[in-house]
Order: structure tokens, then C-alpha cells, then sequence
């Protein structure tokens, strides 16, 4: 079993969706993937690392 992937979730979170930490952290992991979901479509397995370098291109922090 593959452990959760933090990084890529509070990338997505924090960055793309632009949650304050606080909403992030009271977030289930459910309730992250299914803003995923309705963002990015339903999949399943983990963020990809060329999935997110996408995510990050669609929508860069600070503009």
C-alpha cells in the first residue's frame, strides 16, 4: 500500500483551489478528492507528478 500523497493533496489544495490552511486541514480526504472530481474529473489512484506540473500551468500561484 502506497502511504497518502500529502504533497501532491496540499499542492491541489492550497494551490490550485486556493483553500485557506485551516479549510484544508478540516477537509476529509473524500471531501478533497471530490473537489478533484469536479475540477479535474473523476479518476482514481493519486496525483500524477505530470498531472500536477498541468494543475500548477492551468492555475500559478500569485496571479
Amino acid at each position: 500500500m502506497r502511504p497518502f500523497p500529502w504533497t501532491d493533496a496540499m499542492s491541489f489544495g492550497l494551490g490550485v483551489l486556493r483553500l485557506p490552511p485551516r479549510d484544508f486541514w478540516a477537509m476529509t480526504p473524500r471531501e478533497l478528492a471530490s473537489a478533484w472530481g469536479a475540477i479535474m474529473g473523476d479518476r482514481t489512484g493519486p496525483l500524477e507528478r505530470r498531472d500536477l506540473q498541468n494543475l500548477m500551468e492551468r492555475f500559478p500561484d500569485g496571479q
